[in-house]
């Protein structure tokens, strides 16, 4: 059997935790999270057609959809149509944009479901297969906890034809991997511009109550900006300590990711380059054009806003210069990714 590139992404763990691989395997031999734990070779009912590896066909559809063997684009903006500003009527962790963008499409009937992520009051996430424009509302705001978001496609694969994924950049472009190798439903793919995220456990355990002194069901808000890390409680207070306090508790595959905007996205959103209360938009493609033409009059739309995609750049180069030993990991592997292009 070839040995899958696979393996060597998940034992140099340089792994995402996507969960592309999961949700494009043909075999049903790669899981995630809760079932990786659990999973026992003899026990073929947590499989499609057995247990991993035993039922791995060496079709190496894993390898063709991770974003790490992919690599990353040197050139973030390469692919940037239009700029700009926009803010809508829900409030978000800023103007709103993601939320407003695809409720407004599922209201259309332009997409057909759209999977993205919840949480509890606890920051717990869970997935979620959202097909009603209102129920959508209740993933807004960034979750600074990581899931595996792509690993729920399997079933909306089988029952829906128009699918939208909202994701931070690995998801982004593990949604791209698998829309131009294995599954052209994903219609629409909206991306987050991100820094960094943390494993749910690092922040309730460590971050909000060692480091913040907060308890984390006081937290309803967390942010970066002005070069440290945010949590605001209930009482509206804002509480912080410098980024640098919190960097180092990053899941270690973010230290190793060369992409901040979500690259491979057909339209990337985030707060840095705009007001506050509103978000930064790039438009990346002609998918990402028409999809956010037919909700434009819905938002407010600043043409230029203010510091402007100049501070955007410089925290993408930021990202890059420390995740530049991401080469240097790629070469304790038994393959050749395609790397920084």
């Amino acid at each position: 059997m070839v040995h899958p590139k696979i393996i060597d992404v998940i034992n140099n763990d340089v792994c995402t935790a996507c969960g592309a691989c999961a949700s494009a395997c043909p075999a049903g031999a790669i899981t995630i999270g809760k079932a990786a734990e659990i999973r026992d070779p003899e026990d073929l009912t947590l499989y499609t057609h057995g247990a991993a590896p035993n039922v791995c066909e060496g079709c190496l559809t894993c390898s063709r959809v991770c974003p790490v063997i992919d690599g990353f684009m040197d050139d973030e903006f390469a692919n940037v149509e239009q700029f700009f500003g926009a803010k809508s009527s829900i409030k978000g962790q800023d103007g709103g944009v993601t939320t407003a963008l695809v409720s407004a499409l599922l209201a259309k009937g332009e997409i057909d479901c759209v999977v993205a992520i919840a949480r509890d009051d606890a920051w717990g996430t869970e997935l979620v297969v959202y097909t009603d424009p209102e129920e959508i509302k209740n993933a807004k705001g960034t979750k600074y906890t990581y899931d595996s978001v792509l690993s729920a496609l399997t079933e909306p694969f089988d029952q829906y034809e128009k699918i939208a994924v909202i994701g931070v950049p690995c998801q982004a472009h593990g949604a791209r991997m698998i829309q131009e190798n294995v599954n052209d439903k994903i219609v629409l793919i909206v991306g987050l511009l991100c820094m960094e995220s943390f494993h749910h456990e690092t922040m309730i355990e460590k971050i909000i109550p060692e480091i913040l002194e907060l308890n984390i069901e006081d937290v309803e808000k967390m942010d970066f900006g002005g070069g440290k890390f945010w949590a605001y409680t209930k009482d509206g207070e804002g509480h912080n300590v410098p980024i640098k306090d919190v960097a180092p508790y990053a899941r270690n595959p973010c230290h190793h990711c060369c992409d901040y905007t979500s690259v491979f996205a057909d339209i990337s959103v985030g707060s840095v380059g705009a007001p506050d209360g509103w978000n930064s938009v790039f438009i990346r493609n002609e998918v990402g054009k028409k999809y956010f033409k037919m909700v434009e009059n819905d938002l407010e739309i600043m043409e230029e806003p203010k510091p402007g995609i100049g501070l955007v750049k410089k925290l993408t180069t930021m990202k890059h210069k420390n995740s530049g030993h991401y080469l240097e990991v790629c070469e304790k592997f038994s393959f050749e990714t395609n790397g920084i292009r």
